[in-house]
This record gives C-alpha cells, structure tokens and sequence, in this order.
C-alpha cells in the first residue's frame, strides 16, 4: 500500500490537497497523476468530476481503481501518456506531490501535455525547500531524512518557488495562480534544535521571505512566459502561522536592547558634537578672556569626562559591534 494516506478535508484550507480541489473546480475531466489509493478522487468526485488515475503502487492502485473511471498502473516516468489514455484528453491534471520523486519531471510535465485539452490546467504542488526549519536545521548541520514531509527518504528533486516557476515554463507552461500551504519552522517534522542558532536567529528566519511556505500550489495552463509571475498567496495569513515562543520573546529582547543601544549612541555622539563645537570656542578665546577661558575649558573637561563613562559601559562596548564607528560621526562633526 502507498505510504501517502490522508482523507481531504475541504474545510482546512491550509493544505495542498484542499488547495487541488479548488483549483480543479467542479464537473471537470481529471487525471490524478500519483494518486495513490483515490483518496484526491473522493474528494474530486463529490464535486462532479470525472477522475482517471496513474499509481505505480499496485495495491494502492487497486484500493483507488473503484473510485476511477480508469487506472494506468506504472512507473510515470516510463509511461507514453497518450499511448496509455487512447488519445482521450483531460480538462485537468493533477501532479499532487510527484514532481519531487522524479529524476525528470520537466519530461514528464511535457508528456502528459499530449492528454491535455486545449484548454486544459495543469495543477502541481511541491515542497518548499527553503522553508524556515530546513534553513535552521542545515545552520545546526542537520539534515535527516525522514518517511515523509519536506525531507521525504525518497525525494530525488528540492524546489524552490523560483525552480518551480522555471520548471513549469520548461514544459511550455505558464503559471496562473500560486497558493503556499504555511507552518511556522518550528512546527514541522523537520529535526530542528532552536537553541542551537545564536540569539534571535529563530525569530529572523521567521520573518524571512518564503520561509513560512510549506508548500507551493499552482495552477497552470499551455502558454509563453511573459515575465510576469503571480504573487504567491498564504492558504493561511502568515502571522496566523507564525508562533509566539520563548523565541520571539528573545528576539523582542534583543530589539530593545540594540534601540538602547542607538539611544546611547545618539547621547555619546551629542556629547562629541559638544565637545568639539566648545573646543572650537576655547581656541577662540584670548588670553585676555581668562574667566571666559577657564569656564570653557572646565566645560570641556566635563563633556569629555561624561563621554569617556559612557563609551567605557558594557552597552556602548556591545553597540559598537553593531552600529557605525564613533570616529566616523566625529569626522562628520568636525566638518
């Protein structure tokens, strides 16, 4: 039997089955590349469509073939598709998580065109490899396969929202729609230790483009790319999928640590702005002026007292291992 096992929930739209449904749309012609033991049929068929099916699983093959109007059994990268429908077209082609497992996907994209209609859509979802907890998992030098999810054992291609963009227009495609299924990095089947990237570093990824994109979910149909691809849109809004941890408390802690810092920073570098401009004053001054002279130069002395304190704190020394050089502000003052 088929390891890939689920029942399609059409009221979670956060999932790349949910998301095929939709786009299939209803009374449709279908073939189910993959489509192991029909349970994207089930779905399918309460909408009205008619749904062919290609499972190089035999027993899965046989558990979806009552739900199927007809069955190809075997390998699809060895299968000629036209030979093996007869010449029949579909309105719809569903590649619901198959891409990755093959050495040539683009070949079999551009063979399954031949039982396209005219009109016809191509559907794929793949996984995203630049998700957010394989980014953390390969900081913490980890990468371990597991029996499914994003570091499926039998995944032989990782796409990115990019490759897949440039793989669907190899086959002569062009992408339509585009939907990510969301998790945030830290909530999925994915080996990932937090604790083992420095401060804030969880948090970061969290907020990076692409990294809450699970999967990707697009719609395609016969066309030549113009350049213009859609935004790719969250089944779920981002901040939904996103936690609220220890991790995010760290990295708020850290974000108020570095605004003191530019705080510090501005007072120090208002202390250097005083210091030179009364400088400037005291060489102004003759010696004819001796009240005025000492009260400039003890005002000096003063500035540079309560500089040096501020520059020798634990804040200012961490601050300079973010924020621009002192000396570069100075030389701008004393221009």
């Amino acid at each position: 039997m088929s390891q890939y096992e689920t029942v399609v929930d059409m009221s979670n739209r956060n999932s790349s089955q949910t998301l095929e449904v939709e786009m299939v749309g209803e009374g449709k012609t279908v073939l189910d590349v993959g489509c192991a033991s029909g349970y994207l049929a089930d779905a399918l068929n309460e909408r009205g469509c008619t749904v062919s099916g290609v499972e190089r699983d035999p027993a899965a093959a046989e558990t979806a073939r009552p739900k199927l109007a007809s069955l190809v059994v075997g390998d699809v990268e060895e299968l000629d598709f036209a030979e093996a429908f007869e010449g029949a077209t579909f309105d719809r082609i569903v590649f619901g998580d198959v891409l990755e497992h093959l050495v040539d996907p683009a070949r079999v994209l551009r063979s399954a065109l031949d039982v396209l209609a005219d009109d016809g859509e191509v559907i794929i979802s793949v996984p995203n490899v630049t998700h957010g907890s394989l980014r953390l998992a390969l900081l913490s030098g980890r990468w371990r396969y597991t029996d499914e999810g994003l570091l499926d054992r039998t995944h032989v291609r990782f796409f990115t929202w990019s490759s897949l963009v440039e793989l669907v227009s190899d086959a002569g495609l062009v992408v339509r729609e585009a939907w990510s299924t969301n998790l945030d990095p830290l909530g999925t089947e994915v080996d990932v230790d937090g604790e083992s990237v420095p401060p804030g570093v969880v948090d970061w990824v969290r907020h990076q483009p692409r990294a809450l994109d699970y999967q990707f979910v697009v719609r395609a149909s016969r066309g030549t790319p113009d350049g213009e691809v859609p935004e790719v849109r969250p089944a779920v809004p981002y901040g939904e999928a996103r936690f609220e941890d220890s991790f995010t408390e760290q990295a708020r802690a850290l974000a108020e640590e570095k605004h003191q810092t530019l705080v510090l920073r501005d007072y120090v570098l208002g202390l250097e702005a005083q210091v030179a401009r009364a400088a400037k004053e005291l060489e102004r001054v003759t010696s004819e002026s001796e009240a005025d002279r000492t009260r400039l130069e003890r005002l000096v002395d003063d500035l540079v007292k309560e500089r040096d304190a501020m520059r020798k704190s634990v804040t200012w020394k961490v601050g300079r291992l973010l924020m621009t050089p002192v000396r570069l502000a100075k030389r701008a003052v004393a221009e």
